[in-house]
């Protein structure tokens, strides 16, 4: 037991009411299922994009990603990409300002973390960190790896198969006995674990009730546990997004934009990674992705493309005879790939860089290195995208996007700059979009579940307080903590406190000194988001 742990947050990612009421009912979550019923429950909306990368460090700088600075997976300087990482955050995030409040924290797998900074307590970052990443204080993970026996970010780094339930199991296990074995040694005032595999087993194994089942049940035992040894004054359960499945239709924007006359497609160049396996083991080797050398089936595929042979063709015959499926099951993804057009960025005036942070980037002249759209064509051009893009309509009639606009009218910030000039809302998030150029404009969706606007919150606990959380948004937890804390709210923050607890007044903090930036250069970490469809 800690001395006295105010509030321990439990980030549970992708969490939604349509995914726990079931769960409630079947009796497969007791412990989320007994925090719910005595705590204070409501809806979370997401921002925009509602993605893991971006979604977090809103939740715990609780600012916008125009101040924060994350759209998504992958950050972009000019054509050049990294996975981002917590150097990439331009906002505090709230263990560091109850730290400097004089209040400590431990902080497990909460995503966009590595490498960690300094603060009163420890860190052990979550997705987009590498499997052994710089923890705080140092040396720390490997304390937590001789007390509780492993530790891992990923299941697929564990002796089980990868994406199967003993794996998610296991890390799911792991996580909640580092936790344990933290609070237990530093003794913090707040606490904050968060859940990756609730997402992850949508994205891998979708559909399957088996694995969803077993996931929640393993995250239910783990909080129990957590519970027993914190004893925690105040619970906050919170998720990042929602998710639900896709029952619409997959739209090809690059292939829009390329029959508009807006992009440039290629092949045999750099264009975005394609994550063949035999690249990846290249890099796993240690070598660089441009010196991968094509194997003679690859040269082969790429001379059929020559001819007119595509992928796309090919699959559409051996759906024809009944194959695609089976064969596709034995034909690695190189093979598939090899023939694959890419976009050609530098001589593109518009395209989109990563269908995660649902947006179009303009090519232009005298911020990208070879721009194509003058500056004083900037905004027509882009009052052009916006209307060309809110015409779509599926082969069906129906809107693909809910709204498209200019990125000011869903951010504001000084890391505005970073956004993609075009934001596209898919209507209901039953609609996907996609970058490839892979012919047709509409498809059906390859991932038949994804995210959803709508997550969920559940407050819980001595200092928490009875009132309505209509309109909650992942904004808010933030500032709900501060003010948990009694602890002023930074004036910089975008959301407010949740009606549940008193509030605290506003303050100006210092400004934000951010690291110096480091590169994630760590192909496991690629490999981990390709697996799970964020990156193409």
């Amino acid at each position: 037991m800690t001395e006295d742990t105010r509030l321990l947050v439990v980030g549970v990612d992708a969490g939604c009411l349509p995914v726990l009421r079931p769960l409630f009912e079947s009796g497969a979550v007791p412990t989320l299922r007994r925090l719910f019923a005595e705590g204070t429950v409501g809806e979370l909306e997401s921002g925009i994009p509602p993605w893991t990368a971006s979604a977090w460090p809103t939740i715990y700088t609780g600012t916008n990603p125009g101040k924060h600075g994350v759209y998504d997976f992958l950050a972009f300087d000019g054509y050049d990409w990294d996975v981002v990482n917590a150097t990439g955050v331009r906002e505090r995030p709230i263990w560091e300002l109850l730290s400097d409040r004089g209040l400590s924290s431990v902080v497990v797998n909460v995503p966009v973390t590595h490498p960690a900074g300094e603060f009163d307590g420890a860190l052990i970052p979550g997705m987009t960190a590498p499997e052994e990443p710089a923890c705080h204080p140092e040396g720390i993970l490997a304390d937590v790896e001789d007390a509780c026996g492993d530790y891992r970010v990923y299941p697929r780094s564990g002796p089980e198969p990868a994406s199967s339930i003993a794996g998610y199991e296991r890390t799911i296990e792991l996580r909640g006995a580092a936790v344990r074995y933290l609070t237990e040694r530093f003794e913090p005032d707040f606490a904050f674990v968060q859940f990756q595999q609730t997402d992850s087993v949508f994205h891998e194994r979708p559909g399957d009730r088996e694995a969803i089942e077993a996931v929640y049940r393993a995250v239910d035992r783990e909080v129990e546990e957590i519970l027993e040894t914190v004893e925690p004054r105040n619970v906050l359960v919170v998720s990042d997004h929602g998710i639900g499945p896709v029952e619409g239709r997959e739209f090809r924007v690059n292939e829009f934009l390329r029959d508009r006359g807006h992009l440039v497609g290629k092949r045999g160049g750099e264009g975005m990674p394609d994550w063949s396996r035999s690249w990846e083991n290249d890099l796993l080797e240690g070598k660089d992705a441009e010196d991968h050398e094509p194997t003679p089936i690859e040269r082969a595929m790429a001379l059929a493309a020559g001819v007119g042979l595509t992928t796309q063709r090919i699959a559409a015959a051996l759906d024809a005879v009944g194959l695609k499926e089976p064969v596709g099951r034995r034909v690695p993804s190189d093979l598939i790939r090899a023939a694959s057009e890419q976009v050609d960025f530098p001589n593109s005036a518009a395209y989109v860089r990563s269908k995660s942070e649902l947006g179009v980037r303009i090519n232009l002249e005298g911020r990208e290195p070879n721009g194509q759209v003058p500056a004083d064509a900037y905004e027509e051009f882009r009052s052009t995208l916006v209307d060309e893009l809110s015409a779509v309509r599926t082969p069906d009639g129906e809107s693909i996007f809910e709204s498209v606009g200019p990125r000011e009218r869903y951010f504001r910030g000084p890391a505005i700059e970073d956004a993609p000039d075009v934001v596209t809302v898919p209507a209901g998030f039953d609609h996907a979009i996609v970058g490839g150029l892979e012919g047709e404009r509409f498809a059906d969706p390859v991932e038949p579940w994804n995210h959803k606007r709508t997550g969920v919150v559940a407050a819980t606990g001595a200092d928490v307080e009875d009132g309505s959380l209509t309109g909650a948004s992942i904004l808010d937890v933030a500032p709900t903590i501060c003010a948990l804390f009694g602890v002023p709210i930074d004036e910089r923050m975008d959301g407010a406190p949740l009606p549940i607890v008193e509030p605290t007044e506003r303050r100006s903090y210092p400004p934000y000194r951010r690291r110096e930036a480091v590169s994630t250069d760590d192909d496991i970490v690629e490999r981990r988001l390709s697996d799970l469809g964020y990156l193409q």
